[in-house]
């Protein structure tokens, strides 16, 4: 049976790549999700969210913007461009991971998943466009999107460390409360949603419908939230030092206490200010921030060592012979 090479083995078979290059490649991929769930926030915040009224087209007749569609179209159709500069960027991740020597099968499937993920959020995007910006539809585009991020950051801690099976670094006690944090950091970002869905920012100049219920009370169980969150965060910090954590995973709790205090300052100074446009899309960028310190403080409460290469068996030595004479 004739086994036919994929343009990814091929480049595989001929390139290997260190470990500084595969790191690089899968935080590009971290960078650049980022960078659209800021942009895709950019462009609800400045009205463009329909600058482009129909997908995949940006008109019923044009693939692209046109005149008529004013700086809105041309906002909406950059962001939809730095879509395939994402995949770019998921691509080349993919590519480095597949071609680590030896193989490593399940980061070339978290690396893929990625792939995966992008193509159903382009989807979403669609049917947001569609659904002429849905509240609940755009809530789903934001979280898949941080989704994406989520895997993106699993795969890029995961290229620094081996394949043995995860050692504790810290006791049970303290794993538990890393999980904990975890858990109410993704329901802090899903109540994020509900206020921005009833908010003021819909996302177009038009009447664009909005979740049922009143802002300022989605806004305040929001900050409510946070402020778990954070409590959370500071019995970490605390705990860490208790136990005498490693040095590295202390680290992690410590920046994430910055990113918590920087991110809930701005979240009340745009509160009291009638929510500006350009502080909500700090908000957003530290939102990013604090879910990437949330996981890599999560996954540092342990390690994993390098799988020993097996060892071959010696092949049977072949018995001499006498020489013929």
């Amino acid at each position: 049976m004739v086994r036919v090479e994929t343009p990814l083995s091929y480049i595989a078979k001929r390139w290997t790549p260190s470990t500084k290059v595969v790191r690089r490649a899968a935080l590009s991929a971290v960078v650049m999700t980022v960078f659209i769930i800021i942009t895709g926030g950019a462009v609800r915040l400045t009205g463009s969210g329909l600058g482009c009224d129909t997908w995949p087209k940006c008109t019923d007749d044009s693939l692209f913007a046109t005149p008529e569609q004013g700086l809105h179209g041309a906002i909406e159709f950059g962001n939809r461009m730095l879509t395939y500069v994402l995949s770019a960027a998921v691509g080349w991740a993919i590519i480095a991971v597949r071609s680590v020597k030896p193989r490593r099968r399940g980061l070339s499937r978290l690396a893929w998943s990625q792939f995966w993920l992008v193509m159903g959020n382009a989807v979403i995007g669609g049917i947001t466009v569609w659904a002429g910006l849905n509240p609940w539809s755009v809530a789903g585009h934001f979280l898949l999107a941080n989704g994406l991020l989520t895997v993106a950051v699993i795969t890029w801690v995961r290229v620094g460390e081996g394949d043995g099976p995860a050692v504790p670094r810290a006791p049970r006690p303290v794993r538990n409360l890393s999980w904990a944090i975890v858990a109410t950091t993704v329901l802090l970002i899903a109540l994020g949603t509900t206020v921005t869905g009833s908010g003021k920012h819909a996302g177009d100049s038009s009447d664009v419908p909005r979740m049922p219920w009143d802002w300022n009370a989605a806004a305040h169980v929001h900050a409510i939230g946070a402020w778990v969150v954070c409590a959370l965060a500071i019995a970490m910090w605390l705990a860490l030092r208790m136990v005498d954590a490693p040095a590295d995973t202390r680290a992690r709790s410590r920046d994430l206490l910055i990113v918590l205090v920087a991110q809930g300052a701005i979240g009340y100074v745009q509160y009291f200010s009638d929510v500006p446009e350009v502080l909500v899309g700090i908000h957003m960028f530290g939102s990013s921030l604090m879910w990437i310190a949330v996981l890599r403080l999560a996954l540092s409460m342990r390690e994993r060592a390098a799988v020993a290469a097996p060892v071959p068996a010696p092949s049977a030595e072949r018995p001499e012979t006498a020489p013929t004479s």
